[in-house]
């Protein structure tokens, strides 16, 4: 007696390809957390994150873009050294850089849904003035967290944790805005 089986599809292909791609930026968030300088301004040093942050709004949209900044939390409140300066743990989470932290997911989600017009996946190629809109939306929502987190830890005023926490990293952001213009402008090059 013969059985005929026919393949049962569990998961979609498109689920798939989608949470290997939030896997993948949340590797390279965990990567661009090991590329750190001293800012001479703040005892918080300067990381590459936050052009990950950017980059995975823009190419996964705002689900998916924030979706892969949770697996990179949870990874390095899980014990994977992927948090600034190869830290892991929660107590991170916690602690006077938490802020930015905790706000990569939003951040992510912000700039996503301002270059995809939306929360549904659209084409990230948009003009450059919405781009970098969208990147100073997503640093208002990390310096917002960012600055609150470390005034609430470090016990000071909002303003002047302002000043250490966000103003001292104006220059940086703009620096990271424009290569991330770059890098979404090279591979709009790259598909035509």
């Amino acid at each position: 007696m013969a059985t005929e089986h026919d393949s049962v599809e569990l998961v979609g292909d498109e689920l798939v390809g989608n949470v290997a791609r939030a896997a993948l930026f949340a590797a390279l968030m965990g990567a661009a957390a090991y590329v750190s300088f001293p800012n001479p301004l703040s005892p918080i040093p300067v990381t590459m994150q936050v052009l990950v942050v950017f980059l995975a709004g823009i190419f996964l949209g705002p689900v998916w873009g924030g979706a892969s900044m949770v697996l990179y939390l949870v990874a390095g409140s899980l014990g994977a050294p992927v948090f600034a300066g190869g830290s892991a743990g929660f107590g991170a989470l916690v602690g006077p850089t938490g802020g930015y932290l905790l706000s990569y997911p939003l951040a992510a989600a912000v700039t996503g849904a301002i270059v995809h017009n939306g929360v549904t996946l659209g084409d990230y190629r948009v003009n450059t003035l919405r781009l970098v809109g969208a990147m100073v939306a997503g640093t208002v929502v990390i310096y917002a967290l960012g600055t609150i987190g470390f005034a609430f830890v470090q016990n000071i005023g909002l303003g002047a944790a302002f000043w250490v926490a966000s103003a001292a990293f104006i220059p940086a952001e703009a620096f990271k805005i424009a290569a991330a213009v770059g890098i979404v402008r090279s591979d709009a090059i790259a598909a035509n």
